[in-house]
């Protein structure tokens, strides 16, 4: 069977209705109900429960969960209960903020669907779109959204901007004649498709298919059979998960095979070593993530970013690539004046001068000869159109004004056949038709040419000129429209015979331009180490010239055309995308494929894009990025994150946020690990000396959960700096427990877990409690001490760096408040197994721990030596 586009019209109609006529209301009936309403179906949302379920997925947690019931089971149920509580509490952390970026997003959508204007009972109707059906005839007009997908009847001048789902940024002129053979989607002129709107005149189109089945609902389905990737930072949590068990089930092996050989029950034994456990896995590391990443959400909702799941603040700051729809994300999806050309002159926008009899009369000519409007911000018309007026506003003349004074007396409107319109006005000059078109057409037309001197007859260099500024311009992605006139007699109606004859006057050049901040955003970018790319539905000439532009395409060999790598196998698709920068005239399918490459190429993909056309991209990528404003809410739906600006640069802020944000995040848990590392190793050197336990269970859990938190929390929230868009993205595979973040950690350790053992010793001269008490107060004031260390992998003593974080400073604070109380307030000592200290061994305390500073910073001082 023929496609629509194939057919003729009334094949069409026959094909759908079994002839010509428009539906009764038995078929409109009987149709409804055997295709549906016309609306996308959507995938049915998570309840809040299983929103909070989801949280408890984190293998950590879940080794958290096994340790409280291990910790149950033995009778520890103050361990079982707290650590329960911790992960609870972190999941509702979870869920709120998941929660409240739905709500953010939902407020973002339309409030009430489009109308359609149907023939029904032989009487134009007003319906609501969900209710068009196949066989409906809808009517189109300027400014109309179109409901459905359809084969066009009836068209006058009828112009598509199709964007949204091509990423075309011109507008279509549309045919009603039948395509012979098979077209891309782009090149079907005879079709209109659900999403996109009426630019220009007006029409009526046979409703060929609605809802799921439209190209939006193919888009919609492709979307469903796309899986959504982990953010590097879920797949190094659960790495880092999975190695931190491994090591801390070693050292509890260990331990409980020490204890056995001295002579313990396997029951106290194994007790002992699960303890060690619950001590060693830092409880509040997923809280602390959480709360970390939702304080970085927050800095983006201010700089007009809705972070839709946590992890993707730190995902946007391991991307290496960032793929990026060109209409509407880094151009402003508005046509612009960017050169006029007069009396052989080329002239940019900015420096039309209106003192100049030429431009100024090129200028009123535009306007005039022009169906479109903009009032109050509203623009209706085809997108060059309203550019022309829109410039004739920066320069003081509105369209309003200059129509008034100037009215239309009669017209020959465009069409795509003639590629031209006229109008005729009543100027001082006299009578004058005006005529714009394309410029070969108009070139064809004219018989004399106004320069300096006046007006005098055309010559074949004044032509090869005309038309070599053309071929300039449109070599460089504009849109050009050449513009002539011709003297009247007053009254005339106008004609198409009265096309010929005319006086060139010049032409004006348009393009969609990039925003003003895509070019320092690209080159931020490619000083950070992440290579950015254009792909887009556009033609490759103009999706060129912007990339040259901003700064993405340094050489014409690195663009190319969706249909290069249509036949491509994924192993050659892998090879080759390394050489292209920009790919043009792509479909979803070609977009998917390209983020998916770059991914088996081991890179963190960012797509970011507006257009229903994005959205199965969207979501394939690591990170999705979609636009708040021109976005669909298809493409919303489908992204991590959604601009509310949509600006280009404010993804930018997001790399440097999500780097700063992981940078946070490590040193944070590098403070976790190299406390616990101490902690520990005091326990097994115990062990391994026939020492008494320097710790008691309830003592491990207050370091942990208390005195540890706080510290680990200020850490996440440490200033960002700019310093880390200096460094290269991070590889995807690259783990958290790298052999440096390793050694930085046992180093630490070990000189923490010294000072500890020295407190031990001082107070085992006495009695062992006193020694446990003194290891207890020694290890948690040196872990707060330790925040200090952990700011930075260079030593920040004697820096403004060492005070700039008044969270980090407010936590040593409290909790110095916290042990010291435990130490010195004798109602809290039965509750923490400790007994009372003079002042002389809690100045010891004090000493050893601060001792750590000095030392660790000196060790951080000689590594970045002999790293020099």
């Amino acid at each position: 069977m023929k496609e629509f586009y194939q057919m003729s019209r009334t094949e069409a109609q026959k094909t759908i209705n079994g002839s010509t006529q428009p539906l009764t209301n038995e078929q409109i009936k009987a149709n409804q109900e055997k295709y549906g309403p016309n609306a996308l179906l959507e995938e049915k949302k998570k309840s809040i429960p299983q929103i909070f379920l989801e949280q408890y997925k984190d293998f950590l947690v879940i080794i958290l969960i096994v340790a409280a019931i291990v910790s149950g089971v033995l009778g520890e149920m103050e361990s079982a209960i707290v650590i329960l509580v911790v992960i609870t509490m972190n999941a509702i952390l979870g869920t709120v903020q998941t929660v409240k970026a739905e709500q953010s997003l939902d407020s973002l959508k339309a409030m009430s669907g489009p109308e359609a204007k149907v023939l029904r009972n032989g009487d134009v109707a007003k319906i609501p779109s969900d209710q068009v059906t196949v066989g409906d005839i809808v009517m189109l007009e300027a400014g109309d959204y179109v409901p459905a997908d359809g084969r066009i009847l009836e068209n006058a001048s009828l112009k598509v901007d199709e964007s949204a789902l091509t990423g075309e940024s011109l507008g279509v002129d549309k045919t009603e004649d039948p395509i012979e053979g098979e077209v891309p989607l782009g090149d079907r002129t005879n079709m209109v498709f659900s999403g996109s709107f009426v630019s220009y005149g007006r029409g009526s189109f046979l409703v060929t298919s609605i809802g799921m089945e439209t190209e939006v609902g193919k888009i919609a389905k492709l979307l469903k059979t796309t899986s959504e990737k982990k953010t590097p930072l879920q797949m190094n949590l659960d790495q880092f998960g999975q190695k931190l068990s491994i090591i801390i089930l070693v050292f509890c092996g260990i331990l409980f095979g020490v204890s056995v050989f001295r002579g313990e029950s396997w029951g106290e034994a194994f007790l002992f070593a699960v303890a060690l456990a619950v001590a060693a896995i830092p409880e509040a590391l997923s809280s602390i993530v959480t709360i970390v990443l939702s304080f970085g959400t927050q800095k983006m909702a201010r700089e007009h970013a809705i972070i839709r799941k946590l992890q993707a603040v730190e995902g946007l700051g391991s991307v290496s690539i960032i793929c990026s729809d060109k209409t509407g994300t880094l151009t402003q999806n508005k046509m612009t004046v960017e050169y006029y050309y007069v009396e052989g002159r080329e002239i940019p926008a900015e420096n039309i001068d209106l003192d100049d009899p030429a431009q100024k009369q090129l200028l009123r000519h535009s306007i005039l000869c022009n169906d479109s409007t903009n009032k109050n911000g509203e623009e209706i018309g085809d997108p060059t159109e309203t550019a022309l007026i829109n410039q004739g506003d920066k320069l003081g003349r509105p369209a309003e004004v200059v129509r008034d004074k100037y009215p239309r007396c009669s017209e020959v409107p465009f069409d795509s056949d003639r590629k031209m319109m006229s109008t005729l006005h009543n100027l001082r000059e006299g009578a004058t038709m005006i005529t714009k078109g394309a410029v070969d057409v108009l070139l064809n037309r004219v018989c004399s040419i106004q320069k300096d001197s006046g007006i005098v007859p055309i010559t074949e260099e004044d032509r090869r000129a005309i038309e070599e500024q053309n071929q300039k311009f449109s070599g460089n992605g504009l849109r050009v429209l050449a513009f002539a006139y011709k003297r009247m007699e007053a009254g005339t109606q106008l004609c198409v015979n009265d096309e010929d004859d005319l006086v060139f006057l010049g032409l004006i050049a348009m393009m969609d331009p990039p925003r003003e901040e895509s070019k320092a955003a690209v080159e931020e970018c490619i000083s950070a180490g992440i290579k950015p790319i254009m792909i887009t539905g556009d033609h490759k000439v103009t999706a060129a010239a912007i990339a040259k532009r901003i700064g993405i395409l340094k050489d014409e060999s690195e663009a190319c055309e969706g249909a290069v790598i249509e036949n491509m196998t994924d192993e050659e698709l892998q090879n080759f995308v390394e050489g292209i920068s920009v790919y043009a005239r792509v479909s979803p399918e070609h977009k998917i494929r390209i983020v998916r490459a770059w991914q088996e190429k081991g890179n963190i993909v960012s797509m970011t894009g507006d257009g229903v056309n994005d959205a199965p991209a969207l979501k394939q990528a690591n990170i999705g990025v979609a636009m708040g404003i021109t976005g669909t809410e298809v493409s919303k739906d489908a992204a991590s994150m959604v601009l509310t600006d949509d600006n280009f640069a404010t993804i930018v802020k997001a790399v440097e946020n999500g780097r700063n944000v992981y940078k946070n995040i490590k040193s944070a848990i590098q403070f976790l690990l190299s406390g616990n590392f101490a902690g520990i190793l005091a326990v097994l050197y115990a062990s391994l000396a026939n020492l008494p336990v320097p710790f008691a269970p309830v003592h491990l859990l207050f370091i942990n959960l208390l005195t540890d938190s706080l510290p680990a929390i200020a850490l996440g929230l440490e200033p960002h700096t700019k310093d880390v868009m200096k460094e290269k993205p991070r590889p995807m595979n690259e783990s958290i427990l790298t052999k440096d973040f390793l050694s930085y950690i046992g180093t630490e350790g070990l000189v923490i877990g010294i000072m500890t053992m020295i407190g031990f010793y001082i107070g085992y001269q006495e009695s062992p409690l006193l020694a446990m008490t003194m290891a207890f107060g020694t290890l948690c004031t040196s872990r707060l001490v330790h925040g200090f260390n952990c700011k930075s992998v260079r030593p920040v003593l004697f820096t403004k760096k060492f005070f700039n974080n008044i969270y980090l400073i407010g936590a040593f604070v409290l909790g110095l408040v916290l042990i010291t109380s435990v130490l010195m307030i004798p109602g809290l000592h039965k509750i923490f197994s400790v007994q009372t200290l003079d002042m002389a061994q809690l100045f010891t305390v004090y000493g050893l721990s601060i001792a750590n500073l000095p030392v660790i910073q000196a060790l951080k001082w000689v590594r970045a030596k002999l790293k020099k």
